[in-house]
């Protein structure tokens, strides 16, 4: 289903099915408010990682950033080590919770331009790219940690964001809503968006089209990085410390909420708002096999079944996603040969 909105309502048809489900395994319990806004508050974290996977996907080339995670964790262990060593949260909360975010989306953002400058300077292969700079960044958060969890208290701003509603919505749930819906603006309205899945759609055309490719791909990165330094904020707001192995399969789930989606590995394509219905729609899903009593085993195994299912199911070319596919620019891809 690679229409636009055909991914759309399947996901909304497969998001309605859980629910129903749910509440059928669970005897109601399952759509209690309690549940919901559990469930909403578990979502921005691994949906701001996959919409940084999205972003990298859409500009082709295996495009596919691998370093989400672990440069959630070193933004966030970097960020608490550095205020703890100069304030501490109990002296100043509200200073040592603004300077432990701006550190956060610093430090995610100088690692997305890392990944960008390596790849568009460089031309290093995206995924084995971020590949290197997952372990990177994973190393550098284990030194700078001294192996530890960093704790970063409950600082009222910061606790705030990770356990307050507004309106009975959690306050995690609604940033990571305006910040797809600021991303999907900009992809669908402002030039970057269109150079981005043009890259991804043809890429010999964006060479001969003249724009900035370089400076498409360092951006997207940046992004990407940004991206994971909010989501470390979070991650640091929901948990009283960091880590540099929290998540350790969030990269997968990340991955997977691209693909259900409708991202396409091979570039050209992607909708934000599929996006956050395919984050919403594997946190139910995750919440149903918790609520049935199937262990995290079983759920991985789930989750690596989804995903494969959904790479043969939705027509894409899963030797496409490691090989190059052929263009619609190659006149044998295109227009039928006479026979001879």
């Amino acid at each position: 289903m690679r229409g636009t909105g055909g991914q759309f309502v399947m996901l909304v048809v497969m998001s309605a099915l859980l629910l129903v489900a749910g509440v059928l395994i669970s005897g109601g319990s399952f759509l209690s408010l309690f549940n919901l806004q559990s469930m909403a508050g578990q979502v921005p974290e691994i949906g701001l990682l996959a919409i940084g996977v999205m972003l990298a996907m859409c500009a082709g080339n295996g495009g596919i950033d691998l370093s989400g995670i672990a440069l959630a964790n070193l933004s966030g262990v970097v960020s608490a080590v550095l205020m703890v060593s100069l304030l501490g949260p109990a002296s100043d909360p509200a200073t040592f919770s603004i300077g432990f975010m701006v550190g956060c989306l610093l430090v995610g953002l100088v690692g997305g331009l890392f990944n960008g400058i390596l790849i568009a300077r460089y031309s290093i292969t995206p995924i084995l790219c971020t590949l290197g700079t997952q372990m990177a960044f994973m190393g550098l958060a284990i030194v700078v940690s001294q192996g530890r969890a960093v704790t970063v208290g409950s600082p009222a701003i910061l606790w705030s964001l990770g356990n307050d509603m507004l309106f009975g919505i959690p306050i995690s749930f609604v940033i990571f809503v305006v910040v797809a819906t600021l991303i999907g603006a900009v992809l669908k309205f402002t030039p970057f968006g269109l150079w981005l899945m043009l890259m991804g759609t043809n890429p010999k055309a964006a060479t001969f089209a003249g724009f900035p490719k370089n400076g498409v791909v360092l951006t997207t990165y940046a992004l990407s990085g940004t991206l994971s330094g909010l989501a470390g904020i979070i991650i640091a707001a929901r948990n009283v410390n960091v880590k540099f192995d929290y998540g350790s399969s969030y990269l997968l789930i990340a991955i997977l909420i691209a693909v259900m989606a409708g991202v396409r590995p091979e570039g050209g394509y992607g909708r934000v708002v599929c996006v956050v219905l395919s984050a919403v729609a594997l946190q139910l899903m995750s919440s149903l096999l918790n609520f049935g009593g199937l262990s995290n085993f079983v759920r991985d195994f789930a989750w690596g079944a989804l995903l494969l299912t959904f790479l043969a199911v939705g027509r894409y070319d899963v030797i496409g996603f490691f090989a190059p596919m052929r263009r619609p620019e190659d006149p044998s891809a295109s227009v039928p040969q006479s026979p001879k």
